[in-house]
């Protein structure tokens, strides 16, 4: 699974990478649930990409109360298309959850050691993911979910899930309301190749989300 990740990257760079344009983001080192995170998705017309905010934590059209979406943070590639939670967002409105890196977290003991795991190349990369609009009392609330699969050979020490990270080549059938086609999108829905990834122990300082500094990601015999 993921809880938490980064996106460092300025956002030119990121306007480069997803052409689109990129405002008031700044580098953030521990992005947590319920937060507001960047995501790339087509307008309403379907015709061009946008950037926009949303909270991460799905939070279902149908739900009675927002709360829901405190636990609908990762949806399983397996069932994504299917569960009622998901399935229209997986249908109508899938979008690009903007990253560089994310950490998860190996159970030695009574302890858990966290890593950091991103491209050898450091550059961002998009997860897949779904969003959704709730209406209610509280108002209007746009929310997102990542969508993640088993682990590629690189993570599987640590964890069996890893998020799933599109390859730039799919972005506009990801995010193309048109493709319909289950079992095609399904396929995108891969572990990323472990070749093209590193990861390392970091500072157990990242386990409280309110630690949002570059040394969430010094290594951990710095502790």
């Amino acid at each position: 699974m993921c809880g938490r990740y980064t996106l460092r990257t300025l956002p030119k760079e990121l306007a480069r990478q997803f052409g689109v344009k990129v405002s008031g983001l700044k580098p953030s080192y521990n992005i947590a649930p319920t937060q507001q995170v960047a995501v790339v998705r087509l307008d309403k017309e379907g015709e061009k990409r946008e950037f926009v905010r949303v909270r991460w934590g799905l939070v279902p059209f149908w739900a009675d109360d927002p709360k829901t979406g405190y636990s609908l943070i990762n949806a399983r590639a397996e069932t994504v298309a299917t569960k009622r939670s998901y399935k229209r967002s997986f249908q109508q409105r899938r979008c690009l959850i903007l990253a560089d890196g994310f950490y998860e977290w190996k159970k030695t003991g009574d302890k858990k050691q966290p890593y950091f795991i991103h491209m050898k190349s450091d550059e961002p990369f998009a997860f897949a993911g779904i969003w959704e609009e709730w209406q209610g009392e509280a108002g209007e609330i746009e929310s997102c979910a990542m969508i993640v699969t088993n682990a590629n050979e690189l993570m599987k020490p640590v964890h069996e899930r890893m998020p799933v990270i599109l390859h730039p080549d799919d972005y506009d059938v990801w995010l193309d309301p048109e493709m319909q086609d289950t079992e095609k999108l399904q396929e995108l829905l891969r572990a990323y190749p472990s070749e093209e990834m590193e990861m390392y122990p970091v500072r157990t300082v990242v386990n409280n989300p309110r630690n949002d500094a570059k040394d969430c990601l010094e290594p951990a015999e710095s502790d």
